[in-house]
């Protein structure tokens, strides 16, 4: 860890779970701002903007400010303006998403985008389904904010953007560019915020599947925290599904600020 910089922190089983703090997160966030370690918040979530992301945060009393945060929509927009910037896009997603494509001066359309993006979207229908498909055949570049199939609710495990972007990549036959955890295009867009390379940033997070192997993937060290996904029974599968293995495991957060914060 001599080499580590800076920090790519997960959020949702990694900080909380839900609307409830892990023990110990509070602490970990606290330490690193006594000990200026520079950090983001780095989460797959497209629906939040980041003043949304640090507000349900302080309210579970942990430390956090917009700055701080960066979301898969934020680096959507940047990767789309940074390939064509003011470009026309269409959107199938909540307030995150717009504002953060918005906010990178890109034009939100109807007719004729250059691009579809799609993150969660809870109004997602057959009518979004038809007409994503129709941009795409119509020469639409596809771009998913992140992958993930299934959300954490209070009610249980509801489908996410990546089950919606499965529905369309299926109707279109074209396969995403996916910004989001696995993908290395978070991590760089995370890391060049930071000032950092990726060689002296660590990815810091629950699931060997999204965040670890982000981490792997943009050549980041990587730390696995047992605080959700993954647990001392399952982690050998979850290793071999991920085809990487963490370079430091921690077993809570108390342990993970030990090790961060030295």
């Amino acid at each position: 860890m001599e080499q580590v910089k800076g920090l790519l922190l997960d959020l949702d089983g990694t900080l909380y779970h839900g609307k409830n703090m892990i023990d110990g997160a509070d602490v970990l966030i606290q330490q690193l701002r006594e000990k200026k370690v520079p950090y983001l918040f780095v989460t797959n979530n497209s629906s939040r903007t980041p003043e949304q992301v640090a507000e349900h945060l302080i309210g579970m009393g942990i430390p956090a400010s917009p700055e701080e945060v960066c979301t898969s929509s934020l680096a959507a927009a940047n990767y789309i303006a940074h390939e064509s910037p003011g470009a026309k896009v269409a959107i199938l997603g909540e307030e995150g998403l717009e504002r953060a494509l918005t906010d990178a001066g890109l034009s939100i359309t109807d007719e004729q985008p250059q691009y579809v993006v799609q993150g969660i979207d809870r109004s997602f229908n057959y009518v979004s389904l038809a007409k994503a498909v129709q941009w795409i055949h119509e020469g639409a570049a596809s771009v998913l904010t992140n992958p993930d199939l299934l959300l954490p609710s209070d009610t249980g495990l509801t489908p996410g953007a990546g089950s919606l972007g499965a529905a369309i990549e299926a109707a279109s036959g074209v396969k995403p560019v996916v910004i989001g955890k696995p993908s290395s295009i978070l991590m760089k867009y995370a890391t060049d915020r930071l000032g950092l390379s990726p060689s002296e940033t660590a990815m810091v997070g629950d699931n060997l599947r999204t965040d670890i192997a982000a981490g792997a993937n943009a050549g980041c060290r990587t730390v696995l925290v047992m605080t959700g996904i993954t647990t001392n029974d399952n982690m050998e599968a979850h290793i071999t599904a991920a085809g990487v293995r963490p370079d430091y495991i921690c077993q809570d957060l108390y342990e993970a600020a030990k090790l961060l914060c030295n």
